[in-house]
């Protein structure tokens, strides 16, 4: 916030009163609602997969690796969209780049309802949504975060990343028992029709940079003036691409990052639903316990995000991947029929750390590569999503070989304990002291 002060002169004219204060947000919180809230209504895709693999299988006869390759696709897209989509805001501007991304959404979405082969099912839900949910990805926080504030980046970071778990929060019930009473394609049109609605909201309040509106960014001592528009968008995200893979952090950033989406989005989001089925529990039962997991989500998020401005990004990267491996070995033993006090424990555990691993990871692409940092961060997400996108499909593949999900959860959990120790390589970059201590 930024803070005036004004005199007030005494109605007698014999003396002057203390200055009264007038407080006014500042413009960024503005921008800040307006990119959660876009986010929240872009997020309602993200609740289908789980959702849909029954009905599809029931209805079309199509194998649990054939709609996990279409979940696969979908993801893989969704990471590898996301540097580009960076570039291009740079290039035409974040208003222009999501409103056509939400646009791509609903079409997307929209055309599933008269699917009737894998190969539409791929080129709708895979290939369109992929797409355009990979330019409403993380990198788009990241683009808001680094335009509109200097300080309270990890809070801001933390905040749009809990954008996402809450419109899980918000779309998750509402489609399962969309699914489970009228069959999945209006769920499908429920989708498109959020993504539409969040358009005009974007056109008319999201602006591009703060000297659009004559502000300094939030935290900034000095105006910013805005710069011109950055040609040549895929170059540009390739040349940063080939200019960090050379630094040793942006791999450990990636791998670790890798198995976050590996034991998110690709196992916990795709397979937790069917997963909770096969052992008798109800779809919206499992569901439910899904955006459970989004309310936590959120909590931790913000938190992991104050914390980021506080402590050590690797460290708490270390913490994070620890605790969710050791979640994710036990799960096996806490699937039921029923909803029972352990599992409670488990989601609201496995919430709280679901992707509290993102403002630390932003940081530390801030801190080593400045102002590539949302370019560079988008390829870290592209290789959260390749990451997604293996499991989401092998572990499709598991349950058809193995008839359960119980080798997928194990082996996540050894994966994390894996990024744990990842996390804890990464080096510091080292600070370099004003001439006036040196």
């Amino acid at each position: 916030m930024t803070q005036t002060t004004e005199s007030v002169a005494d109605p007698t004219g014999t003396e002057e009163q203390p200055p009264r204060r007038r407080t006014r947000v500042h413009r960024a919180w503005f921008v800040a609602a307006v990119t959660f809230v876009t986010i929240v209504g872009a997020a309602a895709f993200r609740s289908l997969p789980g959702l849909f693999i029954d009905p599809l299988h029931q209805e079309f006869g199509w194998s649990r690796g054939t709609i996990g390759a279409a979940v696969s696709l979908n993801l893989a897209l969704y990471g590898l969209t996301a540097p580009f989509a960076a570039a291009l805001m740079d290039r035409f501007g974040i208003r222009r780049v999501v409103a056509g991304a939400l646009t791509v959404i609903a079409v997307g979405s929209g055309l599933t309802v008269w699917m009737t082969a894998p190969w539409q099912l791929w080129l709708c839900w895979g290939l369109l949504v992929g797409l355009g949910s990979g330019s409403m990805a993380l990198a788009f926080a990241a683009t808001v975060t680094n335009r509109w504030f200097t300080t309270r980046r990890g809070l801001v970071s933390g905040i749009l990343t809990a954008a996402s778990a809450s419109g899980q929060l918000i779309f998750l019930p509402v489609l399962s028992w969309t699914v489970e009473s009228h069959g999945w394609r209006p769920a499908a049109v429920t989708v498109a029709l959020a993504a539409l609605a969040v358009v005009p909201f974007v056109w008319l309040l999201l602006r591009d940079h703060p000297a659009d509106v004559g502000v300094r960014p939030y935290g900034a001592e000095e105006f910013v003036p805005k710069p011109e528009p950055v040609t040549g968008a895929a170059r540009r995200a390739v040349g940063v691409l080939l200019s960090a893979v050379r630094t040793g952090p942006f791999w450990l950033l990636a791998g670790t990052f890798a198995i976050c989406g590996a034991s998110t989005n690709g196992l916990v989001q795709t397979h937790f639903v069917p997963a909770a089925h096969d052992h008798g529990m109800p779809i919206t039962a499992a569901a439910s316990l899904l955006a459970v997991i989004g309310v936590f989500d959120v909590a931790g998020t913000i938190a992991s995000g104050w914390f980021t401005d506080r402590f050590e990004p690797r460290r708490l990267l270390a913490v994070y991947y620890a605790l969710r491996g050791v979640s994710l070995l036990f799960l096996p033993m806490l699937l039921a029929p029923s909803v029972h006090p352990p599992m409670v424990f488990f989601i609201v555990f496995y919430g709280l750390d679901w992707v509290a691993t993102v403002p630390p990871t932003l940081a530390l692409c801030r801190e080593h590569y400045g102002e590539d940092s949302a370019i560079v961060f988008g390829w870290v997400l592209a290789s959260h999503q390749v990451g997604a996108a293996l499991v989401a499909y092998l572990g499709g593949v598991a349950r058809d070989v193995f008839g359960s999900y119980d080798v997928v959860w194990y082996a996540s959990g050894a994966l994390c304990a894996a990024a744990a120790l990842m996390a804890l390589v990464i080096r510091r970059r080292p600070r370099v002291l004003s001439p006036a201590l040196v």
